[in-house]
């Protein structure tokens, strides 16, 4: 048996609050106005067409308030609809030019000015319905006679009757005049369904509007319809949206009494439910049951995703609005918090929308928090798959102040150290080196304003040097053991450094390189040394890609590694073209194209047979069947990821190493962190998931009706 769980009662019940209202009859729009005014309703709706705004040309009458009141139209005294009267607040704005030399002009000039400000006012005043499903926009002609007009004055209001709606209806109300001298008046009006009318007995839909239980039954939630074998309705969920239209999840026609079942996981604050008799001209009744819902809640935060779009901007994905906070943070390597960068930076309203941040450079340390309600919700290093792992760098904070004073102090765990400093923090040793590698250009600078500036200054050559006594001594430790220790002791370091390897693509487009540098970073959690040209873009800019290529591919065979030739339909391209001509046009790719670059000497590779054992080959799944690649590079084993992802990585252990019984987990291992590049770039933002519907019968083509 269900346990009664919340209670919507759309029936013929009296609520203990209840409205009375006033009747109109008549199917006819009309409008009336303040005494002294005079206006008009135009007889037919006009497009919803705002424009631009303009200066105005004088005194204007501009619409400054809004106000609502339900009222009833009827047919016949039980035949009447849910209507909204809006008042029109006007007054006088703006004032007349003083002519610049009256002597000038004389009393021509006078008697020119003096006319117009005797004159009355007019103006076409607009007002736009929005309730979902329906819109409209009529046109109100105001006039008001001169004796009235007085500057930054209300001269009264002009009342339109009036906008049906549905019952239980959010409707959004614009206000402005054609043309536009000002911006335009909002106002959202909630209006009640049947339970908080007085007159529930003169609006023939709400006799038919059936009995809705929503109950919970364990994991799952019902929707208990009670109406009669032979009453039709229909009945639909969907996504309520803060902007944009609503967003259809499920809809049917139904007869008789239903059980309807929803998962407890389809739950958020905004799926709303509408129900309706199928009758012309029904009214729908619109109710959200689940926005205080805390398990409502917890989903939405759960399908809430960040996605990075470009450097500096990036989307907050998710079903509903989520009034939240974000900031950039600081993620240092070896686990600690990430420190958010408030300030300088400081927290920015977000919804489900798009964001900018002011950043000059990305960088995989940064990543972005989303707070809501003094609670973390999410947090991810959106730079990480496109820039690679995290560095161990020191992020500099340099504030300004008058007079060009500025400061700068170092992120650390402890708290911002600031430089010079006598403290025994690691920044603090090393804060004389970082001050001369920031005035020498080393340091990355990553956003800039009046007010400061955030730098990122690697650390790794101090740390180098730090510790060059240390590996001496334990050198001269190591050469006093006997030959046998020793090798054993150089093998076990080879083995833990890892192979090196080389990763060769072709940059087709934005989304391909994100996937690339997904793969890349997730190779590098294994004992591999990962080279590929999206992490030295500066190198490769500074040295060229034929010659960066050529000295990576050197040191990557001098040391054993291996080449890894990715394969996409870019790459199968540039392959046919170079098999065929020996040569490719220029200036098809961009300035970081590597794998173009690097064809010149891995053809000759494959050519004099020396690429077996030194070179493999790869493609994705979905993206390149491995037989679309030309058959010169298939003498070595070519690759389909994620489905051969353990003989992959077997391909590039050290050819004498012992197949590892670890294999299997860390293929797993792969796959898991490169599956959501793969999801994201196979299902771009935006495309519908399958499997995501709500109710029975989701997704495309669910339901029966219209």
């Amino acid at each position: 048996m269900p346990v009664p769980w919340f209670l919507l009662s759309l029936a013929l019940g009296r609520s203990p609050v209840v409205l009375s209202l006033e009747r109109l009859v008549g199917p006819q729009d009309a409008t009336h106005c303040s005494p002294g005014l005079s206006c008009r309703l135009w007889d037919s709706d006009i497009l919803c067409l705002p424009g631009d705004i303009v200066p105005a040309p004088g005194p204007v009458l501009a619409p400054t308030h809004l106000q609502t009141e339900l009222v009833l139209r009827c047919q016949k005294e039980t035949d009447c609809d849910l209507c909204l009267r809006v008042a029109v607040h006007l007054a006088v704005h703006g004032h007349w030019e003083e002519p610049e030399d009256e002597e000038k002009f004389g009393g021509a000039a006078d008697s020119g000015v003096e006319e117009p400000r005797n004159a009355s006012l007019q103006a076409q005043v607009v007002l736009s319905f929005q309730a979902y499903p329906t819109a409209r926009c009529v046109l109100l002609e105001v006039q008001v006679p001169a004796a009235l007009v007085q500057f930054g004055q209300s001269v009264g209001s002009v009342v339109y009757d009036c906008f049906e709606a549905a019952l239980g209806s959010e409707v959004r109300i614009w206000s402005y005049t054609q043309p536009r001298y000002e911006k335009e008046l909002n106002h959202t009006q909630q209006l009640p369904d049947c339970r908080g009318l007085e007159v529930w007995n003169s609006i023939p839909s709400c006799w038919a509007l059936p009995w809705l239980n929503v109950s919970a039954d364990g994991d799952n939630v019902h929707l208990v319809l009670n109406v009669s074998e032979e009453q039709h309705f229909g009945l639909s969920l969907y996504w309520n949206q803060v902007q944009g239209p609503p967003k259809p999840r499920w809809h049917k026609n139904l007869t008789g009494p239903q059980i309807i079942t929803l998962n407890h996981t389809d739950l958020v604050p905004c799926l709303c439910i509408q129900v309706w008799p199928l009758e012309p001209d029904s009214v729908r009744t619109n109710i959200c049951p689940f926005r205080e819902d805390p398990r409502a809640h917890q989903n939405l935060w759960q399908a809430a995703r960040l996605q990075l779009l470009t450097l500096q901007s990036w989307l907050l994905d998710a079903p509903c609005s989520l009034p939240a906070e974000a900031a950039l943070c600081w993620r240092a390597p070896g686990g600690d918090p990430c420190q958010p960068l408030v300030p300088p930076l400081s927290w920015e309203n977000v919804t489900v929308d798009v964001l900018e941040f002011p950043l000059l450079k990305g960088h995989p340390n940064l990543c972005v928090q989303v707070n809501s309600s003094e609670k973390l919700q999410l947090q991810e290093c959106l730079w990480a798959d496109s820039l690679g792992p995290l560095k161990d760098d020191v992020l500099l904070l340099e504030t300004r102040g008058p007079q060009d004073n500025r400061s700068l102090c170092a992120l650390e765990p402890s708290g911002c150290t600031s430089l010079p400093s006598k403290a025994s923090t690691r920044a603090a040793r090393l804060g004389e080196y970082l001050l001369q590698d920031l005035q020498s250009g080393q340091c990355l600078q990553l956003w800039d304003d009046d007010l400061g500036a955030l730098w990122a200054c690697p650390m790794d050559k101090y740390i180098h040097k730090r510790w060059a006594l240390v590996w001496l001594a334990c050198l001269l430790f190591a050469a006093a053991l006997s030959l046998i220790l020793l090798l054993k002791k150089d093998h076990a370091k080879a083995a833990a450094r890892g192979r090196a390897a080389l990763l060769l693509y072709s940059a087709d487009d934005s989304g391909f390189e994100r996937l690339v540098g997904a793969l890349a970073s997730a190779l590098c959690q294994l004992p591999l040394r990962v080279a590929v040209d999206l992490w030295s873009r500066r190198e490769l800019s500074a040295q060229g890609p034929v010659a960066w290529f050529h000295a990576q591919r050197r040191q990557t065979l001098q040391e054993g590694g291996v080449v890894v030739l990715l394969f996409s339909p870019g790459a199968v391209a540039l392959c046919s073209e170079w098999l065929q001509d020996g040569v490719s046009g220029p200036g098809a790719h961009g300035p970081h194209d590597a794998f173009r670059a690097s064809l010149s000497c891995v053809l000759p590779d494959f050519l004099q047979g020396r690429a077996p054992g030194s070179y493999v080959g790869a493609c994705f799944d979905r993206l390149l069947h491995p037989d679309a690649v030309p058959a010169l590079f298939r003498t070595v084993p070519v690759f389909t990821l994620p489905s051969q992802l353990p003989d992959f990585l077997g391909a590039l252990q050290q050819p004498r190493a012992p197949r590892s019984g670890r294999l299997q987990e860390r293929a797993e291992q792969v796959s898991r962190a490169l599956q959501p590049a793969l999801d994201s770039y196979f299902h771009p933002p935006g495309t519908p998931a399958p499997g995501r519907g709500v109710g029975p019968g989701a997704g495309p083509g669910a339901g029966d009706g219209t």
